[in-house]
């Protein structure tokens, strides 16, 4: 279908766990670096992607998050260090609902626990990680390990308790809130690990992107070598993420404007698939948990794209 245009730049994109047809996309105004915020939840339909809601914000938005336990509730990572909590069912006069307000600088990543489906993580280029709660009156936990900004933090898929950050100081940590400290610190990449994500098949396995323009695949009980190494992109890879229906399925994208797919269990060519559709770099991505194979991405060309993945983005 064709892609809807944003007012201000995309940063992140999530389908809504709970209706097929809802996104969510987190937007800056000039390119993040000063100026507001736009939070948008797009509906998809016949005739193409329109907006449902928005909410502004006095800043920047870097990244977004659905609850897992209400429909309606929709968290945003903002370049103040606020996080917003949003009720998308509410009149406008009523949001935010919340605003978290402890991290000291930009945040810039956010995920919903999807096990015990009450709690999220916010990483910050504080170099922090911070565990919420969103009817707790402040942040139930904060891992202060990493030595530079954090870039993502991830739940693990099956394990309540355990998650992965990825951060500037090229390393990707493995924690488990029933320990006080990381159970894993893997040294992934020699540049600076932008993204990170879980295999949904097998909760050893995890993905990282880096600067460094590849993305390596490994097992957390073997940390000492990589299982694969992707290799493509031609800046550095802004988002990974497993295939929630397919095991070996990667999808990524990049600051060399493309979104790529990958089967890191080829033997001859991982890359399966590359779509140029975004003009500028891309830097949201999201895999629909509730219809397979159906991919939507943003960008900082202000556009947002949702599209089945033997599909074309750009196609109506």
């Amino acid at each position: 279908m064709p892609g809807f245009r944003t007012q201000f730049q995309g940063y992140a994109v999530r389908f809504s766990p709970f209706e097929d047809g809802k996104l969510a996309v987190a937007t800056s105004q000039n390119y993040g670096i000063i100026g507001n915020g736009r939070q948008y939840v797009l509906q998809m339909g016949p005739g193409g992607i329109t907006e449902w809601r928005s909410f502004d914000t006095a800043d920047g938005l870097y990244d977004c998050v659905w609850s897992e336990e209400n429909e309606n509730i929709l968290v945003s990572a903002s370049g103040d260090g606020s996080i917003k909590v949003w009720d998308v069912a509410a009149p406008p006069q009523a949001n935010p609902l919340r605003s978290f307000e402890e991290h000291t600088h930009e945040v810039y990543s956010l995920h919903w626990n999807q096990v015990r489906r009450d709690c999220f993580l916010s990483g910050s280029w504080d170099d922090t990680i911070k565990l919420w709660n969103v009817d707790a009156p402040g942040s139930l936990r904060t891992f202060a390990e990493h030595t530079y900004c954090v870039y993502a933090a991830q739940w693990n898929p099956v394990a309540a308790d355990v998650f992965l950050s990825a951060s500037g100081d090229c390393t990707v940590k493995v924690w488990d809130l029933r320990q006080p400290r990381p159970t894993l610190s893997l040294a992934a990449h020699r540049f600076e690990v932008l993204a990170a994500d879980w295999c949904k098949y097998n909760d050893c396995v995890i993905a990282t992107g880096s600067v460094d323009k590849s993305i390596k695949v490994w097992d957390v009980r073997m940390p000492e070598r990589e299982l694969a190494t992707l290799l493509g992109h031609t800046y550095a890879v802004r988002r990974v993420l497993f295939s929630p229906h397919q095991e070996t399925l990667v999808a990524s994208c990049s600051y060399d404007m493309t979104v790529r797919l990958w089967d890191y269990a080829a033997p001859e060519d991982a890359l399966l698939r590359i779509w140029d559709h975004h003009t500028e770099f891309a830097v949201g991505l999201d895999w629909s948990a509730l219809v397979e194979g159906l991919l939507a991405s943003c960008g900082w060309d202000e556009m947002t794209f949702a599209w089945h993945m033997n599909g074309d983005p750009r196609a109506s």
